[in-house]
């Protein structure tokens, strides 16, 4: 499956014999699925099977149904009642036998004949088939914009977490060396206050620094979540509210780096994944 955006628009117009049919349908982004229909007085009978027809494809999203339809001013065409003139013709040749002298049956005379010639009317069931088939139409446009659109965002959620990738490894590859700067620096700053420590008192203050600078949990699950993300992500379909939750968590645990952070490019490195995780949350509220 593929993952979809919640903004989109579709126009389709269908012309006809008897008129002409336009559909528009637009949406953005909602917690929920929310439809709206405009639709003529005339055709207010088919929103329940349009609503089924979008609820059957459509998860999440603020959905707007605006339905046009133009009839053609011209189209008076008359219909010849072949059933009612037959009749006249059969009561006016009986007569014949009566009246000896009669006149012949005036063509003309027989078509003004009330009901004989009546306005074609138009067939509503066809007409509403129409309309249907061209909401469907409609939608299925509407849908691959909104596949498009979720294409795209998803490709710029990858690029994010390529990004959160490359941070996690390069904090997890410089540990090592900020815990034994800050032994140093602490050593460094016994030495110029001409402090002296019992060596076991101060292999336990590098410890308790080195306790303290560790991120390693933080950094595994960052790792865990952004490849929990990649897979939701692949795998499509309604994902929104789930990407939501997971960039919660990634939020939590760069906010855990950064108050473990003891050197400033440790703080510069939680910013930046915060930066990111922020960027993607903006772009996942649109994802259905």
């Amino acid at each position: 499956m593929t993952t979809s955006s919640m903004t989109a628009f579709a126009h389709q117009r269908f012309d006809y014999p008897w008129g002409s049919v336009t559909w528009e349908l637009r949406s953005v982004n909602h917690r929920y699925l929310e439809l709206s229909f405009k639709l003529p007085e005339n055709w207010r009978q088919l929103e329940p099977s349009l609503r089924d027809a979008l609820r059957s494809k459509l998860q999440r999203g603020k959905v707007e149904c605006a339905l046009r339809v133009q009839q053609h001013s011209q189209q008076q065409d008359l219909q010849l009642n072949d059933e009612l003139a037959n009749q006249i013709l059969t009561a006016a040749n009986g007569l014949k036998t009566h009246i000896a002298h009669t006149a012949p049956i005036n063509v003309l005379e027989l078509l003004r004949w009330p009901g004989v010639l009546e306005p074609q009317t138009l067939d509503n069931d066809a007409i509403s088939k129409q309309l249907v088939d061209g909401f469907n139409t409609a939608l299925d446009e509407h849908i691959a914009t909104r596949q498009r659109e979720g294409s795209a965002l998803a490709q710029l959620i990858e690029q994010r977490l390529d990004t959160i990738g490359d941070i996690v490894t390069d904090i997890r590859s410089k540990m090592p060396s900020i815990v034994i700067a800050q032994r140093d620096k602490l050593q460094q700053r016994l030495a110029e206050l001409k402090v002296e420590l019992d060596p076991n008192r101060l292999e336990a203050e590098i410890a308790l620094i080195a306790q303290k600078a560790d991120v390693d949990e933080e950094l595994d699950r960052l790792d865990t979540h952004v490849k929990e993300v990649r897979r939701v992500i692949k795998k499509g379909g309604a994902s929104g509210r789930r990407l939501d939750f997971f960039m919660q968590e990634l939020n939590r645990e760069a906010n855990t780096l950064s108050s473990k952070a003891v050197v400033a490019e440790s703080t510069q490195a939680a910013v930046e994944l915060k930066v990111l995780i922020e960027q993607m949350r903006e772009q996942i509220q649109n994802i259905e």
